[in-house]
């Protein structure tokens, strides 16, 4: 039986499986290359329980800008639409696939706040 995301355990885990996802996906992959070294992936993984552990639990534990990384890899990959959608429909499917309750109902739409402000500040205007 499912659960809510209750603590970081569970962010870690939100985390790591959905990462898990945007690694393989050929949409998306060539994003995430540099986390194929583990002692990366595992210090992204933690600033990513700080950030959704600030989002969701309103710890102070992510006092950094989430834009900026964003912007500078836009610079050197550009995003397009279509990446947004492939991150923020793994997000979802990773948090139905694991959680069930109001916290995970908060994180997904947080997720998809957050890739509207991001797509809004990071893509060309058309």
């Amino acid at each position: 039986m499912k659960k809510d995301i209750t603590n970081r355990d569970d962010l870690y885990l939100l985390v790591s499986q959905f990462y898990k996802k945007l690694m393989v996906d050929k949409d998306v992959q060539h994003f995430f290359h540099k986390f194929n070294d583990p002692k990366t992936l595992e210090h992204h993984l933690q600033v990513l329980v700080d950030f959704w552990d600030n989002i969701i639990f309103y710890s102070g534990t992510y006092q950094k800008n989430a834009m900026q990384p964003h912007i500078k890899l836009n610079e050197e990959m550009p995003f397009n639409q279509n990446h947004f959608k492939v991150w923020l429909n793994h997000f979802h499917q990773t948090i139905d696939e694991l959680f069930l309750g109001n916290n995970a109902e908060v994180a997904k739409n947080r997720a998809t706040s957050i890739a509207t402000v991001m797509q809004l500040k990071i893509l060309p205007k058309t």
